[in-house]
């Protein structure tokens, strides 16, 4: 008898049940960081965009002397 009980106590593990994909829960985090980012880039671009504009104009002006 205590031969079985042993035996029963030694039984293979149960495998785990089916794993569910984990749900993305920084999305929020990330967004708020990035978001500034994103906006600093594109001030960016508008400042170089600026810039190119009036180099040209002012080669333009003195082209034109």
């Amino acid at each position: 008898m205590l031969v079985l009980i042993l035996l029963a106590g030694c039984s293979a593990p149960k495998p785990p049940e089916k794993e569910r994909p984990v749900e993305p829960q920084a999305t929020e985090l990330r967004d708020a960081i990035q978001q500034p980012i994103d906006r600093a880039k594109k001030a960016g671009e508008q400042i170089e965009d600026a810039a190119q504009a009036q180099r040209d104009a002012i080669e333009a002006a003195e082209s034109g002397n």
